[in-house]
């Protein structure tokens, strides 16, 4: 195929052919697929995923950055009707006006891709915070994200990664994939990486901006205790003393390190912090 369509791999769009399509069957499965589905694909490529997910979903969007794809992609499924294929860059395009001009009227939403290393977080992030709901991720990606994804409070991993994620969503690596399934054979290892996510947050009660902002300045030192990353310098503007004030009442106690932190307490000092500062 790479032949007859000429096709090149660029390795600054980080692409690698997978050779194994029992993989494939692993990430569909993992997206539990079903008729009432709605499926966005990131990074169709040669169309190897595509081929699990077209029998299985009820519509799918694929999208591809690389147009040398696309002839490949429109022999193999332009003539589903039930199969969408949109050329361009998933990081320049509303998600929301993508989803209502392809796949519409959806009963749910998912998300399947094998992601580039290099945009990885980025695109998660689109759809994890997407005004429109997506049910399930399943994710291809480098298997050091995927450990920080997942990784239990107070061990190395543990940080900002790993508690954004936790606000949004249930996460669970499924599969780990090492390198030799590749071409070319990257240098590090993947994983695939399950996104089950909750309606709305987990946490309603919290503005998402002020707790990233608050768990961001915490981990910006993450061997200095909260004392002196948060507490010393302030936050939000506020004063040190009723920082330290506002830290002792929600019973976090400023010697630990930021992560010893679980999301719920740092959840807790959002809302208490929020109290004090100005009304806008």
């Amino acid at each position: 195929m790479c032949r007859k369509y000429n096709i090149r791999f660029k390795k600054g769009l980080g692409q690698n052919l997978l050779l194994d399509d029992n993989i494939n069957r692993i990430m569909v499965d993992a997206a539990a697929l079903s008729e009432d589905d709605s499926v966005v694909e990131v990074g169709a490529g040669l169309g190897s995923l595509t081929k699990r997910i077209v029998h299985q979903a009820g519509n799918v969007l694929s999208v591809e950055i690389d147009g040398t794809f696309i002839p490949c992609l429109e022999e193999q499924f332009g003539e589903m009707q039930h199969v969408h294929l949109f050329r361009g860059d998933i990081l320049n395009h509303s998600i929301e006006k993508l989803v209502d001009e392809f796949i519409p009227n959806g009963k749910s939403y998912k998300m399947l891709s094998n992601l580039p290393y290099y945009i990885t977080t980025p695109i998660l992030f689109e759809f994890l915070e997407c005004p429109l709901f997506f049910e399930r991720l399943v994710v291809m990606l480098q298997e050091e994200v995927g450990q920080r994804l997942v990784s239990p409070v107070n061990t190395a991993d543990y940080g900002i990664l790993t508690l954004a994620a936790q606000f949004y969503a249930d996460v669970d690596i499924v599969h780990y994939v090492p390198a030799s399934c590749f071409l070319p054979k990257p240098k590090v290892d993947s994983c695939i990486v399950r996104f089950r996510l909750l309606p709305g947050t987990r946490y309603p009660e919290v503005e998402r901006k002020m707790l990233m902002k608050i768990i961001r300045t915490a981990f910006s030192q993450r061997r200095k205790t909260l004392r002196n990353s948060i507490v010393k310098p302030g936050v939000m503007g506020l004063s040190p003393e009723l920082v330290a004030d506002t830290m002792q009442t929600v019973g976090i106690d400023s010697s630990m390190r930021p992560q010893t932190l679980e999301l719920d307490s740092f959840v807790n000092l959002t809302v208490a912090l929020k109290k004090h500062l100005p009304k806008t």
